[in-house]
């Protein structure tokens, strides 16, 4: 145990959990990047597949950052090396500042935990720097890419329930949702980063500070909640479709919250069989444990069986069967792009003189591997669903690494 505990340590000065932060945010630019990119390799134009011109198109104003002119500046159609070859760029550049900051600070502190703390204020000028860069108003370091994605955030935030809810601000939100503990995180170095806190240790979580971690973690859940509600009601949506999704994102909210309860249920027991409770990990006679328990399967199954029904096409769980494929009731549906969908509606924005060309894709053109690879799928998915709960637990986070991101 102690063994572990050393490891850990050095772990933690090594790699403190606001590097950790950044270089996650790093990985995930620059696998938006390999996701456009890998659109690319496959004939797609994700421009259109995704949505991504939307900001060309809004009724919101540019930014105030934003000294261009608001116009069309690019053709829709235009080649889609334009939309990844820049956010490649962005992670390098991101990647390179934030590796030569990571390796100052691994010089001055030679892997000392008394020298940690004492330069802990380089890993805040680090992440300083990035969120100016970030904010920049001057045409350099990809400011295209930069208000793209600052005006996503404000739509996904602040956009009124009559707005159309674009299929790019829904995948933005998706990437989100499986950001959920690393915005938590952004929360924990914060509270690390101030004087009163250390990078060696999570910060304490005592009276209303608890709930402070959970309530970031939802953020993400709760915009797409929105956003399905929003569909839903929308006066040419026809389906309740949208309010099973929503009941999806609102599953989470309970395992989020009564995972920071857990926090009450180790106090609680403490005071009944003292503090050898701390060290373990099952509290099954805690009614609040147990309830958490009921929260994540739930939350796990029903996003299975949305997985499966909707997002795969599959009828296995179909309370009523399907009867459009009655011959292969057991494959999924084709996939249809949201594109295709819009195209069969009048348009009078830049985008109705987009042809399905574009997408590279026949209409009637779909890929469908062997019948062999589903069974192995859907099990690696049910896996996937169930440890997904873990992710949203943080006291579970919290027992095996101290309150931080792996």
């Amino acid at each position: 145990m102690d063994h572990e505990l050393g490891d850990d340590l050095s772990f933690v000065i090594a790699f403190p959990l606001p590097f950790r932060v950044l270089f996650l945010a790093g990985i995930g630019i620059l696998g938006w990047a390999a996701n456009l990119h890998g659109l690319r390799l496959l004939g797609i134009d994700a421009a259109i597949a995704l949505d991504l011109r939307a900001h060309e198109y809004e009724s919101i104003p540019p930014l105030p950052i934003d000294q261009r002119p608001h116009r069309v500046r690019k053709a829709v159609s235009a080649d889609s090396v334009a939309l990844y070859s820049p956010v490649y760029h962005l992670a390098l550049w991101y990647g390179l500042w934030c590796t030569i900051i990571w390796a100052l600070y691994r010089s001055t502190t030679y892997g000392s935990a008394t020298l940690v703390d004492f330069f802990k204020y380089i890993p805040a000028v680090c992440a300083l720097v990035i969120l100016i860069f970030m904010l920049l108003p001057y045409d350099i370091l990809q400011k295209r890419q930069r208000d793209a994605f600052l005006l996503t955030i404000k739509r996904c935030i602040y956009s009124p329930m009559n707005h159309r809810v674009h299929f790019s601000d829904i995948v933005f939100a998706d990437i989100f949702t499986s950001y959920a503990k690393v915005l938590g995180d952004v929360w924990l170095s914060l509270c690390m980063l101030l004087p009163s806190g250390s990078l060696l240790s999570p910060p304490t979580q005592d009276g209303w500070y608890r709930w402070v971690l959970p309530t970031i973690m939802s953020v993400p859940y709760l915009v797409r909640f929105r956003q399905c509600i929003f569909e839903y009601t929308s006066p040419s949506n026809d389906s309740r479709r949208p309010l099973w999704n929503a009941l999806k994102y609102a599953s989470s909210f309970p395992v989020i919250f009564l995972s920071a309860a857990q926090r009450l249920v180790v106090l609680d027991l403490v005071v009944e069989r003292g503090d050898v409770v701390r060290h373990e990990a099952w509290h099954g006679g805690h009614t609040l444990f147990r309830l958490w328990l009921l929260a994540a399967l739930i939350n796990s199954m029903y996003s299975f069986w949305w997985d499966l029904t909707n997002d795969w096409g599959f009828d296995l769980l179909q309370f009523t069967p399907r009867l459009k494929y009655p011959s292969r009731s057991s494959l999924p549906r084709p996939l249809v792009l949201p594109a295709m969908h819009e195209s069969e509606e009048p348009d009078t924005s830049p985008r109705s003189s987009t042809t399905l060309s574009a997408l590279s894709l026949p209409r009637t053109s779909f890929y469908r591997p062997s019948a062999n690879v589903y069974p192995l799928a859907l099990f690696i998915n049910l896996i996937l669903r169930l440890t997904w709960s873990v992710k949203l637990s943080s006291h579970l986070h919290s027992r095996a690494q101290g309150e931080g991101s792996c």
